[in-house]
């Protein structure tokens, strides 16, 4: 069983290296609907899986220094501690493992079709924006304090589902940052994306006990070349092809959790 979940690591480290949707959004509900795993052990596997395969990116963006550090510093002063709150609620309900499940299924469900919208309508939003249909310069003098409150719901939603920190993180900071160049956004959701997606993942591990270590050793084995070689392959495919059955594949499986 062990080689199954390498191959699904490696065509989802195919498909993130291709398009630069999260792992989450995809291995999360893989793990669940493909392989049968416990929602509360997919998420909390995914969580770890996650920060490992985002911190090569880091490494790379840091490198090229199109990390915003004082954006990712806000964000995780809301995610952070919010993620540990989550993670002491989610304790609570350890003991009625029915509810959990469905909590946590309901919850990723939602998500997926949050990240599949943001995702599809992605380029509209920052056209309203850049276009100034969307008025946020009256926001600018709270842009520090949203951009807080904005970590903390990606905190809840990421440590519930392990889904939001990549594609909907993103979103959100192009519509609050809109002068910010791209690479710098994407940059930026990712360094945020590793402690917030560590941090959870240890906690599920710690405190919840829903991480398999074997299933992720075995992912990791096959998504680490997988991102590689679809960051290759991903240049001779246009992104407007992907991007709406990606969109539309993740709203499916959100409706089907649901």
């Amino acid at each position: 069983m062990e080689w199954f979940y390498t191959l699904a690591g490696l065509g989802v480290g195919f498909l993130v290296g291709l398009t630069g949707v999260g792992g989450g959004a995809l291995m999360t509900p893989l793990l669940v609907l493909g392989f049968g795993v416990s929602p509360s052990v997919a998420v909390g596997t995914d969580l770890l899986y996650a920060s490992i395969t985002k911190s090569v990116g880091v490494w790379v963006h840091g490198r090229k220094e199109t990390v915003n550090w004082k954006i990712v510093g806000l964000l995780a002063a809301g995610s952070l501690p919010a993620a540990l709150v989550t993670i002491a609620i989610l304790k609570l309900f350890i003991m009625d493992i029915v509810r959990l499940q469905g909590l946590i299924t309901s919850a990723l469900g939602m998500m997926l079709i949050l990240t599949a919208l943001a995702l599809l309508f992605k380029d509209r939003l920052i056209a309203s924006v850049v276009q100034g249909r969307i008025a946020l310069s009256s926001m600018r003098r709270w842009r520090a304090i949203i951009t807080i409150l904005i970590g903390v719901a990606l905190g809840v939603l990421v440590t519930l589902t392990s889904v939001g920190a990549g594609a909907l993180g993103a979103v959100l900071l192009f519509l609050l940052y809109p002068r910010l160049p791209t690479a710098h956004i994407v940059g930026t959701d990712l360094a945020h994306a590793v402690p917030l997606t560590a941090i959870a993942g240890l906690g599920h591990f710690y405190y919840l006990g829903t991480v398999d270590v074997t299933v992720l050793a075995s992912l990791l084995l096959g998504s680490l070349p997988g991102v590689w070689l679809g960051a290759h392959v991903g240049t001779a495919i246009p992104e407007k092809v992907l991007r709406p059955i990606l969109g539309a594949m993740l709203i499916l499986l959100g409706i089907k959790l649901i």
